[in-house]
Formats: structure tokens, sequence, C-alpha cells
């Protein structure tokens, strides 16, 4: 008569491990199951009444023993291989993500975009690798490819030739002669109505604004100029951009430094803010305008400045009029200098430079390196 099953002596470290499971574990879980079979068996416990402890057949009990008694705690995890075998291998699956990612019509095919439908269609009619899949099985590859539904962005390219020359120029002056830099841009335009922003209320009872439908007001634009030497930040409300706002702006410049020295302003293309008779002024006056590259304003700091300017004074307003709403933007740059290392004005400004280099997927005033 052959010998009863049993699970063969535990040592210290199993018979504690074995114990923490049953202790600790979930006790429909697989492991914690199969931790008791082992247990109760070591402990002299015939099979029979192990498996009416744990609600299995007896064979099930027999095997886990077996596999125990050759393999140790290891036998606490089954590598069950259930299921029949992959359809699609590592290259097709390689072969859908890039077809996913490939426009329609590079592949003859007359639509911008693939939908599920469309994409399994092509792949299953494919002459040159054909791979069938299901919608929902394509749907699960290409999420676990990192590959998700997503909206199309727009980019520019600045054709300027100067564009390296320009960014050297800026980085250099704000390195090193911080003490003398200047910036300058507009903001806006301005308009009258209201806009959509963010406050603290009752969950589910948002703020509302009323909904406008003629606009009387007409727009404006702030001429802002910052200082990097005491990060302050001043301007005013016009309602056109021309070049006489543009050298009125310089020369408020040029009077925040009235020692003579030569200073630094950096600016965008704007045609009002380089012409002669602006160029032949900052000659006289010993300034230097640092113009940004075509198509590149977000190379001026200023910019940076900007976002807290449209957080706090824009976002979530409804201004009755320009009179007030300039009233309430010369209220915030007050305050704003007073508190310029405030952490919420540095966090809105983190914020924007966020902005800004995710709309260039690059860091600020370098060039995208090219692929090799």
């Amino acid at each position: 008569m052959a010998e009863p099953v049993r699970a063969r002596r535990l040592t210290q470290d199993e018979g504690r491990r074995l114990q923490q499971l049953v202790r600790r574990g979930k006790h429909d879980s697989v492991r914690v199951r199969r931790a008791l079979i082992i247990m109760a068996s070591a402990s002299g416990t015939p099979v029979v009444s192990i498996a009416r402890l744990v609600a299995a057949h007896e064979d099930t009990v027999r095997d886990v023993i077996h596999l125990f008694n050759e393999m140790g705690l290891r036998a606490l995890d089954p590598q069950w291989a259930g299921g029949r075998p992959r359809r699609i291998n590592d290259d097709d699956e390689a072969f859908i993500v890039a077809t996913a990612t490939t426009r329609p019509s590079k592949l003859g095919r007359p639509f911008t975009r693939w939908s599920l439908r469309k994409l399994a269609d092509y792949l299953a009619r494919d002459a040159d690798r054909r791979v069938v899949c299901g919608r929902e099985r394509l749907r699960q590859l290409l999420r676990a490819n990192d590959v998700s539904w997503q909206r199309t962005r727009t980019w520019k390219e600045s054709t300027d030739p100067d564009f390296d020359t320009k960014l050297d120029r800026i980085e250099r002056v704000t390195t090193q002669f911080p003490q003398r830099c200047f910036a300058f841009d507009q903001f806006g335009p301005l308009s009258i109505r209201p806009h959509h922003g963010t406050t603290w209320q009752k969950r589910k009872r948002p703020d509302r604004l009323p909904a406008t439908y003629t606009r009387t007001h007409g727009i404006r634009y702030f001429h802002g100029c910052y200082s990097f030497a005491d990060d302050q930040l001043w301007g005013v409300v016009r309602r056109r951009k021309g070049a006489d706002h543009t050298l009125s702006a310089l020369k408020s410049i040029r009077a925040a430094r009235p020692d003579g020295a030569p200073i630094y302003v950096i600016m965008d293309n704007l045609s009002a803010n380089k012409t002669p008779t602006i160029r032949d002024w900052a000659a006289r006056n010993k300034v230097e305008l640092c113009l940004t590259p075509t198509s590149t304003s977000w190379a001026n700091p200023i910019e940076a400045q900007f976002g807290p300017l449209r957080t706090f004074t824009m976002a979530g307003s409804n201004h009755p009029n320009h009179t007030v709403q300039t009233r309430e933007l010369q209220r915030y740059l007050r305050w704003r200098n007073a508190n310029a290392r405030h952490p919420d004005v540095l966090a809105a400004q983190r914020r924007e430079r966020a902005r800004v280099r995710s709309e260039r997927q690059q860091r600020w005033g370098r060039p995208r390196t090219k692929a090799a």
C-alpha cells in the first residue's frame, strides 16, 4: 500500500512565511489557499481533511504537496499557461503601432485619420502584411504602446536667417548685463467681455458669468515694460499699437536708468517697434534694441510676466468698461511690484514659462536639436 502524501518538514523561514500568509492574506487568494494546504499537510493533516478545509479536490491538494516537495515555496505561485497561443506576435504589434501613427493618405486611403474600424479593416486587407485583429483588442494594443487619441497641434517655424544670432544676443545681455536689461511688448487685445477663470466655490455650484452677444467697447492693448534689475513691471493701456506708443514706452525705460549708461531692450519684430524714428532715438540715447527672431516672440522674457497678468486680472473677470479694466490692471501692477517675489506670482510665471516651452517643445531660447 502506498504511503499517504505529506509535505516535507518545514524550515523555520518557510514556516514563518506560510504563517504570515495565512494570517494576513486574503483567504480567497490562490497563494493563501496553497499556504493552508502546505501548512496543514506538514502538520500531519490527511489529504481528505485538507480538501474539505480549502474546498478543493483531493487531487489538487496532492498536486500542491508534490510541487512543494519539489520546488519549495515557489509552489505558492502557480505557473498557469491557459488560453490559445498568441495570434499576434511582437512584429505584428509593432506593425500595428506604425500603421496607426501614419497618416492614412500616405498609405493610399482617402481620409485624414484612422478610426478603429478603418484601421482594423486596413490591417486585415493589407497585401504586404495581413494582421487580423478585433477593434477592442486593437484599442488595447495601442493603449499598451502609449498610443492615444489626441487633438492635433500647430506650430510655426521661424524663417529668420539671423535666428541663432538674435537668440545668442538676447541670452548674452540677460546673462552678462541683467542690471541694464529691459523687455517690452504689447499685451492684448483686451476686450470687454466675461473671461473664464477659476475660483473657490461650493461643489457643483460654479460661479457663473453672463454671456455677451453685443460688444461695443472696442479693444485696447497694454504696452508693458519690464526691468530685470529690480523685477518691476509697468505700462499703460492704449487704443492701438503704434510707433509713437512704442517710443513713449522706450522713453519710460530710459528714464528708469537716468545715469546715461547703455541699456538693452528686448522686444519683438513688430514693425511699430523698429521704425527709423525709433532707431535714431535709440542710437542717440544709448539704447540697444535686441529684437527677437521672426515668429519667436516667446523668446521675449516679458512673456512670462504676462502670465500672472492674465491669471489675476483677466481670468474670471467681467469688467463693465475699459476704464474699470484699466484701473484694476494698474491696481494689480502696484500690488505685484510691491510683492514681486510673492509665491502666487512666481507660480503663475512658472506656468506661463511651461506653457511657452510646451508650445515650442524645447527649452527657452535655444533651437531644437535636429535628429541625427
